[in-house]
């Protein structure tokens, strides 16, 4: 018989790459990870590894095995999750990952509106990278985050990970004149005077004026900086990036006073400093909600997500 912790560790030495990442990330030493994946080598009677250089990588039966590992972690996430639901009441932890623009803009209305629906729940809230919601679900340590994706940047697939939509937003170039640094000139006053963009401009008319000065974008590795770049890329220039920041209030304090262009999605523009001129972009940024395959029914999850739909519908996310 398979031991199903043991699968579970076969899983995350398949995400993460190294026996050294799946110890640190549950709390093992590397040494009894090892043990426990050579029992279950043992117990499958066949090889599931094999070495790489300093790596692991798992063997053709590896692969397959987790591919049923993801099947039986997901039904035994749905058996805690009906569990769950046949206790009165909706109570206890509940671990939620945001990212860090959703903190202000949706975390607060919805930790309200739970409180108001549910007051025996203790939701404990974690600003967390997108990239690294997958990891922190399945090693248990959230039940639930937002996440978010963008045009140019869709979200790589993960049967380990559930998504549920939440909020689509439109993006905005924001920028101040005149840009310090720049080498040559942006949209004249009228066309920065005609309001936002519609759907038939393209990402070359919009973006292109400001090719040649300096650009803000978030910091290298995010899904923000890469949409960023492509976007630019997709207009027929590179961008020459000046400051490299992850919150969207710097983004515009810097375009206000002429430090470069820069994108933000629509719930970052409410509360834009004087000399910031916004202008919609015909890309789109995708809020959703996650947690672990198979868990959507979890009552609390299910209380989180019915929340969050609350208070973007009702504009308290703006």
């Amino acid at each position: 018989m398979l031991d199903v912790r043991r699968l579970h560790l076969l899983r995350e030495l398949d995400r993460r790459g190294t026996i050294a990442a799946v110890a640190e990330a549950l709390t093992f030493t590397p040494s009894a990870v090892s043990q426990q994946l050579g029992v279950l080598e043992r117990e499958a009677g066949v090889p599931l590894l094999e070495r790489s250089g300093r790596r692991v990588v798992l063997t053709p039966a590896g692969r397959t095995l987790v591919t049923h590992a993801d099947a039986v972690l997901e039904r035994l996430e749905l058996a805690v999750s009906e569990l769950a639901g046949a206790r009165e009441g909706i109570g206890g932890p509940l671990r939620i990952g945001t990212f860090p623009s959703g903190g202000p803009a949706i975390v607060p209305a919805t930790l309200a509106e739970l409180a108001r629906r549910h007051p025996a729940l203790e939701p404990m809230v974690q600003e967390i990278d997108s990239a690294r919601v997958s990891d922190c679900l399945r090693a248990g340590e959230l039940d639930v985050a937002l996440v978010h994706d963008y045009d140019f940047v869709p979200a790589s697939p993960d049967t380990t990970v559930d998504q549920v939509p939440l909020l689509e937003e439109p993006m905005y170039l924001a920028t101040g004149g005149p840009i310090d640094g720049a080498l040559g000139t942006g949209p004249t006053d009228s066309a920065l005077a005609s309001g936002p963009a519609t759907c038939g401009d393209t990402l070359a008319e919009l973006l292109g004026p400001w090719a040649a000065s300096p650009w803000i974008t978030a910091r290298d590795g995010t899904t923000g900086h890469a949409m960023a770049v492509r976007a630019c890329q997709a207009a027929g220039f590179q961008p020459r990036i000046r400051h490299q920041v992850n919150d969207f209030r710097t983004v515009l304090a810097l375009a206000a006073v002429g430090q470069g262009a820069g994108f933000l999605p629509e719930m970052a523009t409410a509360h834009a400093p004087d000399g910031v001129v916004l202008t919609r972009l015909p890309l789109f940024r995708r809020s959703k909600v996650a947690c672990r395959a198979g868990g959507g029914t979890h009552p609390a999850v299910a209380a989180f997500v019915s929340a969050a739909r609350t208070a973007v519908g009702t504009g308290r996310a703006s």
